[in-house]
């Protein structure tokens, strides 16, 4: 009578009625008991016998401290979805907490489509519980593998950025993201935090922030757990959300609030997109989200040998760990597992009770099998205009000067335009789409901002824009990614040298597309697509902080199946370079080109002849049609190539006899041996073009040290010598830029002079003429600040 008194007073207190209380605590109970059995157990599943050491895993790995939250959060979402059939998907942040998002998949049914070999019984439990964190398991973070995930859990702070750009055109979809208090100490998450300026109500879907405040991290409270109530409210307020506080412990009464509170939260949300879906949007709507405060390691052992473990940063891996040597550990281990009462919530087959697969979503609204989780399903092609229609009209070599990212940005103004009706690209980058020469793209649309506007702005600042500016590349990429990996296409454009803030980002993406190319069920998503301009040679008014190519040596560490460096030397390559990276799936693609006005090189049809193969004999440069050539000269970079072919016109008027052949590289993978990268030459090609002994100088965008890794198997490594950038540089001129690297049209030629046999001694004239024109070029630009008129002017003549 007692028990049920009090069940009655707790349905007075919250909207749970008793019997759907009892039933969604016993599903937490449920996850929670999986979860456990994941980091611990190899066999006996359901503790139908004393639990024994050789039934608990040798090594123990994995998160418990954040899981039980991820499970009560999961449970009570389910309840709204079924309640308001909700198209929701889980993003979370916490994602060491893995334990919880494969216990929820395996309840709701979904973890078993994808995977029949775990199945919904007791032989499928164990298998659930051995695969986890074990040798040709899966991962204890939550990842690719994981049914319902968008979000890899390895490295914290991406998950806000993920959330909304799934939410990006997504109008009724839902994103719940779980922020951990101490992932919410990453740069890229306190900055995230800031994308509800950009999410417009009337044409994108809801994201609900939820920071699980569970007070520590690995071994030290968490900042937002050890401020002020009335701080951590003010810094949400500050943000631009209604925070809603649940907190406690005891389980009743907390799955109450929870359900109270996301009532509450989830009216507000129907409320803000209601009215901006019936009349034109005015102030930015302050949208919810939820604190939710609960013991780290919750529903777990509260201490063992005195030492503390709920509620502490102990609890945040594996709470305890000498299980098979310590009997009391066991014992410890066997009391916490039975405390969630498994009999009750498991058939005598193992599988879940029916009274609580009940409380699952159905089909397609749960959140494992929910297709913009698995965005390849809902993928549709981009309409693409013929990028031919776009050529520079180039009457001969150099004959025409040009501004390459000029054109290709009105090339993506028709794409942007093209696509406006399927709501399905975006570009995204830092405060730089215009600087970038990308301009074109705000003839269509405007910049996505839902901030306050005053009448001094830009008039292309728009709720409904398409391209998204946000002064963090952290941000900028987790859009994107969460843009493209819900079924979505984009570009992200940014300076070269500040690329490199989101190397890691880079690399985890780069690992999510590489695990999925092995998941039958994963299907291909649209590629990213960085296109890196303002690049290191052409950013001599800003200085060295902003000169570095070292971005394309992090790509080159991935799987070769996953990434592609293109470097288009000018208009007409870029086109075609960009609409192919558009077409592509699961790739990462990386295109640097230069925005300044150069020289354009290439007609439409020979830019196609070019960079199909992506590499190539330029033969209206070379003179060796006849014979082998004395020295190859090959060049990757729009700047690379431009000095290249003005070292051809110094060799040819002092050095006329002399036999060169010009290479450009497009496709840097090209220059890996066919068995280390699809796009790679072979042997024999390569050595057809690069010949097995001549000396060969190449000009290279980047780190000179890259080229040489590429290539180091190749039969003429022995004479290969590069010219790259080597750390050297300042304010400056561009043409300064190159000769403080050496990688001038007289060094090139000096180069030359130097490893082609027996030519050094008869070119001794030449080789002082190269060097007074150096001295010439330094003299110059101390008196005048700008470039030789022999430098500035210079046209491929022939």
């Amino acid at each position: 009578m007692e028990e049920k008194a009090r069940v009655e007073t707790l349905k007075q207190k919250g909207p749970l009625g008793a019997e759907e209380l009892r039933r969604m605590d016993a599903y937490w109970r449920a996850a929670n008991y999986l979860s456990v059995g994941q980091i611990y157990l190899l066999d006996n599943p359901l503790l139908r016998e004393p639990l024994k050491p050789e039934h608990v895993k040798p090594r123990l790995l994995g998160h418990w401290g954040t899981t039980p939250g991820l499970n009560f959060i999961y449970v009570h979402l389910n309840r709204l979805i079924r309640a308001r059939d909700l198209n929701m998907i889980y993003v979370t942040g916490p994602g060491h907490g893995g334990p919880a998002l494969v216990a929820q998949t395996w309840l709701e049914g979904s973890y078993s489509e994808l995977y029949p070999h775990v199945t919904l019984d007791a032989d499928g439990m164990q298998r659930l519980f051995k695969q986890f964190s074990f040798p040709g398991g899966v991962p204890s973070h939550t990842a690719a593998e994981t049914p319902g995930s968008i979000n890899e859990g390895g490295e914290l702070g991406y998950s806000l950025a993920h959330a909304y750009g799934a939410a990006f055109d997504n109008p009724d979809l839902v994103v719940a993201c779980v922020v951990g208090d101490g992932e919410a100490e990453t740069g890229p998450l306190a900055t995230a935090w800031h994308s509800n300026k950009f999410l417009n109500p009337a044409r994108d879907g809801a994201v609900l922030p939820i920071l699980h405040l569970n007070g520590y991290k690995i071994a030290n409270p968490t900042v937002l757990a050890r401020i002020p109530r009335a701080e951590l409210e003010s810094l949400f307020v500050g943000y631009g959300y209604k925070p809603h506080f649940v907190e406690g412990a005891e389980p009743e009464r907390m799955h109450q609030q929870m359900a109270a509170t996301l009532d509450r939260i989830f009216d507000e949300i129907r409320e803000i997109q209601q009215r901006a879906r019936r009349e034109p949007l005015g102030e930015r709507p302050r949208w919810p989200m939820l604190i939710l405060v609960s013991p780290k390691g919750w529903t777990g052992p509260k201490e063992l040998e005195g030492k503390k473990l709920e509620d502490h940063w102990r609890s945040h891996q594996v709470p305890f760990g000498e299980v098979r040597t310590k009997p009391e550990h066991l014992k410890v281990l066997e009391q916490w597992m039975k405390s969630y009462r498994p009999e009750e919530l498991f058939d005598e087959h193992g599988a879940p009770r029916p009274e609580l697969s009940a409380l699952a979503p159905q089909a397609n609204r749960r959140m494992g099998a929910n297709p913009h989780a698995n965005g390849g399903l809902l993928l549709k092609d981009l309409y693409l205009p013929d990028f031919r229609d776009y050529a520079v009209e180039v009457p001969r070599p150099g004959g025409v000067l040009g501004e390459a990212t000029r054109t290709l940005g009105v090339y993506l103004r028709d794409v942007m335009k093209a696509n406006a009706p399927s709501r399905n690209f975006r570009v995204v980058g830092p405060d730089e789409t215009a600087s970038n020469r990308l301009g074109a793209l705000f003839e269509v649309t405007g910049r996505a901002w839902v901030a306050e506007r005053l009448p001094t702005d830009e008039a292309n600042l728009a709720p409904d824009g398409r391209v998204l500016e946000i002064l963090s590349e952290h941000t900028c990429q987790g859009w994107l990614e969460g843009y493209l990996i819900t079924g979505r296409h984009g570009l992200f454009s940014c300076y070269e040298a500040f690329i490199h803030i989101v190397d890691s980002m880079f690399n985890q993406h780069a690992k999510w597309l590489k695990v999925t190319r092995e998941i039958p069920w994963r299907r291909p998503i649209a590629s990213l697509n960085y296109l890196l301009t303002s690049h290191v040679w052409r950013q001599d008014h800003n200085g060295f902080s902003h000169q570095d190519p070292g971005f394309l040596d992090v790509v080159m560490n991935k799987k070769a199946e996953v990434v592609r460096v293109y470097l288009p030397p000018d208009a007409n390559t870029l086109l075609y370079v960009a609409d192919q990276c558009l077409r592509s799936r699961n790739f990462v693609n990386v295109i640097v080109a230069g925005k300044q006005e150069q020289a354009q090189w290439l007609t439409m049809d020979q830019a196609i002849k070019h960079c199909t193969p992506g590499i190539g004999i330029w033969a209206w440069a070379s003179n060796d049609a006849d014979g082998e050539p004395d020295v190859v000269l090959a060049c990757a970079g729009d700047v690379p190539t431009l000095e290249t072919l003005a070292a051809v016109d110094l060799i040819r008027q002092h050095l006329p006899s002399l036999k060169v052949r010009v290479i450009n590289v497009v496709d840097l993978m090209t220059l890996q041996p066919k068995e280390e990268h699809p796009h790679g030459l072979s042997d024999r090609e390569f050595d057809g073009l690069f010949t097995t002994d001549k000396p060969i100088i190449f000009a290279f965008h980047g780190y000179p040290w890259l080229i040489h890794r590429l290539t180091y198997r190749r039969t003429n490594h022995k004479n290969l010598h590069v010219r790259g950038y080597k750390e050297e540089g300042t304010t400056t001129t561009p043409f300064d830029m190159v000769v403080r690297n050496d990688l001038d049209r007289y060094h090139l030629v000096a180069d030359v002079i130097d490893r082609v046999p027996g030519l050094g001694y008869r070119a001794a004239h030449v080789k002082q003429l190269l060097r007074d024109k150096l001295i010439e070029h330094q003299e110059y630009i101390k008196e005048y600040g700008e470039d030789t008129p022999e430098v500035r002017d210079w046209k491929w003549p022939y």
